[in-house]
């Protein structure tokens, strides 16, 4: 949800930047309240400019660490029958809708409340700002020859005003209430003194970036905090300024404590006027005022101005920040120069294999290259650990899809012999034989891989292939009872092999057995995550980033080998949708149900379109899977 990820960047930054401020003003507690209230002011600007910064500049990305947490992806479906032909179909069809169970989501409901707050505290100052103006209107122009020189803005007089006060930005004006014509002169002239100061020193501009800054962070802590240092730094600084100007301290304290006991601003104003004084300030006031020792230095009405640019440009990098996945591979020349001087084959593979991770695939194809031909040098090439490295060689080509090279890889490591490094080659070959329509030639190559490794993943994914193989004789069920007491309880073999029995009990009008089998898989389906991790830059669905949105989808077609063994079940698929709404180049298959089906399923999704992802309101490439059920019908 854009909205969030912007709501919980700006509470993060924000938050960053107000600590900040505190602490800086913190280190400047001696020194004059005006360098302090630039501080507060120069917060307030970072605030404004923070969302505007956020939209405007291009993202600088900065790694965050991976936690070993369950990742959580957004979750697609799509189907292939074998009856259907391909088609495309709206994201709005019943089988694009997401796979995963909804609960409920709070943060729209923040969203709301903060927008709310926020509008709440807009139509307030719209309201004061109103008012202040039909006040303006009814005043009437205040006589002060002889207190002070040139004032620095109109000077009027209201029978509705409760307190002095300053507003105007372009046309600043001083409000005194109708009684001020009976104060005696040094007052008025102490309390005109106070109100030109705030003129004088560019007030009301700041008290507006201040106040918006307020309405808008409304929801934050620290936004409450510095708004009454920042009213408090203000008053401060004013007194000072009308105490450099010759008023005499004692004198002066007397006075605002007669007009603070006597007078109150109107609540509809002070939301864009800036009073004399107020209350809840008035004890820390006087204690400065009377305080020899305080740094009373001035600052100057451009260095207002100054101050909100510094604070704009030193937050312009920080606003730019985001997050993204790490890249943590080993590093190249010194993993490579350390295998050859060992001859340490296993250094190279550990290397490809966290560069496969990261999708950077050449990267891999080339250490497990180097790899091979150190395995080559030790054992020579005819050994059981140089047809190990071409089996690892036709993992890597078949995780990209790339079946010409892996069944040449393939056919090289089993070429040497049958031996158990050379199973999971008997058993990709096998099932490549199978989708070319040879059933015996496969079954052949399932039945040597039986002979050089009778137990483990792939032997039980040979039986399920047998099972699939026999499913019109009495040794079907046999194979598939052996393939699921090999395979481990919820992983992706398991899933289908359970299926697949299922089917041929279901078949034989075995209903009660077929369904107990089928929550079995089910059961462990949901309690195994997907086994993937995004690519370098690619987001996970959650923390500010929201989920693609399915737009149109082309449903997967049947093989005509899968068709006529009968072959039904489901592949989970995962992919990165790219910013532009295209699934990316990294798919991996998470669960596999048979080569070709997996390449038909693979073939489908690419032409599939969504809407991306979005980070702090920018598309983003987002880590999802895919799960495409094939079934007959």
């Amino acid at each position: 949800m854009p909205g969030f990820s912007i709501l919980a960047s700006a509470a993060l930054k924000g938050s960053v930047i107000l600590s900040a401020a505190a602490a800086v003003a913190w280190m400047l507690r001696r020194r004059s309240a005006a360098t302090r209230h630039l501080v507060w002011t120069a917060a307030a600007a970072a605030l404004l400019a923070l969302p505007i910064l956020n939209w405007t500049l291009p993202a600088l990305r900065v790694p965050t660490p991976q936690t070993g947490s369950l990742v959580v992806f957004q979750v697609f479906s799509g189907a292939g029958t074998a009856q259907s032909t391909a088609q495309a179909v709206p994201a709005g069809g019943g089988s694009a809708a997401p796979a995963a169970a909804r609960e409920i989501d709070l943060r729209p409901i923040l969203i709301a409340l903060c927008l709310g707050g926020a509008t709440l505290g807009i139509l307030q100052m719209l309201f004061a700002f109103t008012s202040l103006h039909r006040l303006r209107r009814a005043a009437r122009p205040f006589d002060a020859t002889g207190l002070v020189e040139s004032p620095e803005a109109e000077l009027l007089e209201s029978d509705a005003c409760g307190m002095a006060m300053t507003f105007g930005v372009l046309r600043p004006a001083v409000l005194l209430p109708s009684e001020a014509a009976d104060w005696n002169p040094e007052r008025l002239r102490c309390v005109l003194l106070h109100e030109l100061a705030h003129v004088r020193r560019g007030d009301v501009a700041t008290h507006l970036i201040a106040r918006t800054a307020l309405v808008l962070y409304w929801w934050n802590p620290l936004a409450w905090y510095a708004w009454r240092q920042f009213l408090k730094e203000r008053e401060r600084a004013t007194d000072d300024l009308v105490l450099h100007a010759g008023a005499r301290a004692s004198e002066y304290a007397g006075h605002l404590l007669e007009v603070a006991r006597s007078l109150q601003p109107a609540p509809a104003t002070a939301w864009a006027a800036i009073a004399m004084a107020r209350r809840s300030e008035l004890e820390g006031r006087l204690v400065a005022i009377l305080d020899s020792r305080v740094d009373r230095r001035p600052s100057r009405r451009r260095s207002a101005a100054l101050a909100v640019l510094f604070a704009v440009a030193m937050v312009a990098p920080f606003a730019a920040v985001r997050a993204q996945n790490p890249v943590l591979p080993p590093e190249l020349d010194p993993t490579i120069r350390a295998a050859n001087s060992q001859k340490n084959h296993q250094l190279l593979d550990n290397a490809a294999a966290a560069y496969e991770k990261i999708a950077q695939f050449d990267v891999a194809h080339k250490l497990l290259q180097d790899s091979l031909a150190i395995r080559e040098q030790v054992s020579g090439s005819g050994s059981a650990s140089y047809a190990a490295g071409l089996v690892k060689l036709g993992e890597l080509a078949a995780n990209r899809h790339q079946r010409g090279d892996a069944i040449a890889f393939y056919t090289k490591a089993v070429s040497f012999g049958d031996r158990p490094e050379v199973a999971p080659a008997l058993l990709y070959l096998g099932a490549q034989t199978f989708d070319r329509g040879d059933n015996a030639g496969a079954e052949a190559l399932f039945q040597r891989l039986l002979n050089v490794a009778p137990h483990g993943e792939s032997a039980g994914r040979a039986l399920n292939w047998l099972g699939i193989l026999h499913g019109g004789d009495s040794n079907a069920e046999q194979y598939f009872q052996r393939a699921a007491a090999e395979l481990e309880p919820g992983s992706s073999a398991a899933f289908n092999t359970l299926m697949n029995y299922s089917r041929l009990l279901r078949r034989q009008n075995r209903l009660d057995e077929a369904e107990r089998l089928e929550a079995r898989a089910q059961a462990s389906a949901r309690a195994a995550a997907p086994n993937a991790t995004p690519s370098a830059g690619v987001y996970r669905v959650g923390g500010g980033v929201t989920s693609p949105q399915l737009i149109a989808k082309k449903e997967p077609e049947y093989t005509e080998a899968a068709r006529q063994a009968k072959l039904a079940g489901t592949v989970l698929l995962y992919v990165e949708i790219e910013p532009d709404g295209m699934v990316g180049p990294n798919i991996r298959v998470v669960r596999s149900l048979d080569p070709g089906l997996d390449d038909q399923a693979i073939a489908a999704i690419r032409q599939w379109k969504f809407r991306p992802g979005q980070k702090d309101g920018m598309p983003v490439p987002v880590a999802a899977t895919i799960e495409i059920n094939f079934r007959l019908m």
